[in-house]
């Protein structure tokens, strides 16, 4: 099973995709979605949209999972950011994925084991669970911890259903 993680940000959404066969996880592709920080709001969500389509066309994940927007003390940073990751989770939804959503600290247990592990913990974790991944930097790293927290939970709905 190919997973997509994303890690939402209007300026940077990171991007991890992983295979999944039973408990065994691989590092597929990672990366990082851009947008001009010049442009309108509109062309910049558009863009965000038109980069995961490729991703998605180019990879066929079979299912997806996208970060929770946490309260930033800038009201307009916490809106953008919503805003993104609603163009995230349309994108995922219009391919026929029904997305998984997860806090921060459920993606950091997941990893680390502790919900309130430090972005290096996290980071470090990934690596070791995908050995020989060149990741392309935080928001990737990011998005392959949503993306692993994804496949643990499928995993766990398969053994008790």
């Amino acid at each position: 099973m190919i997973i997509l993680g994303l890690d939402p940000g209007l300026g940077t959404t990171g991007w991890g995709l992983i295979r999944a066969e039973g408990n065994r996880l691989s590092h597929l592709a990672n990366g990082h979605l851009k947008t001009d920080s010049a442009a309108p709001l509109a062309q910049r969500l558009a863009h965000l949209d038109t980069m995961l389509s490729a991703i998605i066309a180019d990879h066929a994940p079979v299912a997806a999972a996208v970060e929770e927007v946490f309260v930033n003390a800038n009201p307009q940073s916490t809106l953008k950011l919503g805003q993104a990751r609603g163009v995230l989770l349309l994108g995922v939804a219009r391919a026929g994925i029904d997305p998984g959503e997860y806090a921060a600290r459920l993606v950091k247990k997941a990893v680390v084991g502790v919900g309130n592990a430090e972005k290096v913990q996290v980071h470090a974790m990934v690596a070791r669970l995908l050995p020989g991944a060149k990741i392309a930097g935080a928001d990737a790293a990011d998005a392959l911890a949503v993306a692993i927290c994804h496949a643990h939970h499928l995993a766990s709905a398969q053994r008790l259903g």
